[in-house]
């Protein structure tokens, strides 16, 4: 019995340290686009040249934060891997539950940045426009990123292969499928996290201003 519960242990160290790596990186990569839309909308800038440049990084590097949802993949790995009820319920499940969520919540707010930054502006009425537009190019994003391997530099470093293999293999009946359904997922779960978001910033406002 001790012998089991040894190895077992030994199995979820293993399967921790390994999943450390791509997690770790990954949140590294979903929190650039939260950093930069801190710079980019929060703060009162002009347009410049390296505004613009700040915003076609912030939208290249934006679908790294929800392409996490698709890491749910490796927990079914790791289920096969560890096979055991109570080690999966309390350190896999808590453990991809808060990295997921964390790079789905670096997509929320930097959304919520973005629409800030419109309503700032005088533009409100192009939120929603922006936000399914966002949508739809993360979707895109996600699918090449998990299907195809492209990373978000390689529009930099090979936007010859986005151009042809990126975009003829999203023409496909399968791969429109696959980014459509993406595109209600994200569509559906940011707004429900849009919503909780606001809702806990305005009940800290309110009881910032009840405090004063």
């Amino acid at each position: 019995m001790k012998t089991e519960m040894m190895n077992l242990i030994a199995t979820v160290i293993q399967v921790l340290q390994i999943n450390m790596r791509w997690m770790t990186w990954n949140l590294f990569l979903a929190f650039i686009p939260l950093a930069l839309s801190v710079w980019l909308f929060r703060k009162k800038r002009g347009q410049t040249w390296l505004w613009w440049l700040g915003f076609i990084v912030f939208y290249t590097f934006l679908p790294n934060a929800p392409y996490l949802l698709t890491d749910v993949i490796h927990l079914i790995d790791d289920i096969r891997r560890v096979q055991s009820v109570w080690i999966i319920a309390i350190v896999l499940f808590p453990v991809y539950f808060v990295v997921i969520m964390a790079g789905f919540q670096a997509y929320v707010i930097s959304l919520i940045n973005m629409g800030h930054y419109f309503h700032k502006i005088g533009k409100s009425s192009w939120i929603f426009t922006a936000e399914l537009i966002t949508h739809i190019l993360n979707s895109i994003g996600i699918y090449w990123g998990r299907f195809l391997r492209f990373n978000s530099w390689d529009l930099v470093t090979q936007p010859d292969a986005i151009i042809t293999k990126g975009i003829e293999e999203i023409l496909g009946k399968q791969p429109l499928i696959i980014i459509f359904i993406t595109f209600i997922i994200l569509l559906g779960l940011y707004s429900l996290m849009k919503q909780i978001n606001l809702g806990i910033s305005k009940q800290y406002q309110d009881s910032s201003i009840s405090y004063q």
